[in-house]
């Protein structure tokens, strides 16, 4: 049965940096692509990173890239999302994703999601 687990969220300050962790059951990372996703309140959800399954090589949103690092430990079978200089849009339920095979970035892609861990960025 495949499973996404996540973790890491919780209130940061403005400026901070959270490390959310995805850890994965029921298959392996290297026949699954993970991607990052995100949904605020009264907001659609927005693909923020994703990782494939073959070579570990990622890709990013205009929103995350410079802030938001994707990685993977295959052996740990988590996939991470490091997020620094957090600001306060960027509160929202964060959550990850699988499907089988190559990488796609549309969430409408995966077919297999995490329960989803909050973010809240504030003063």
């Amino acid at each position: 049965q495949v499973q996404l687990v996540e973790s890491g969220g919780g209130l940061v300050l403005p400026g901070g940096s959270l490390r959310l962790a995805c850890v994965v059951s029921g298959f392996t990372l290297d026949d699954y692509a993970i991607g990052w996703f995100r949904q605020a309140p009264g907001k659609e959800r927005e693909g923020l990173a994703c990782i494939s399954s073959t070579d570990g090589s990622d890709y990013y949103a205009d929103s995350s890239t410079g802030r938001f690092t994707i990685s993977r430990d295959k052996a740990k079978k988590t996939v991470y999302l490091q997020m620094n200089s957090l600001k306060p849009e960027d509160t929202a339920v964060y959550y990850c994703a699988a499907r089988y095979s190559y990488i796609v970035t549309a969430s409408s892609g995966y077919n297999a999601w995490g329960q989803g861990t909050r973010v809240t960025v504030s003063s």
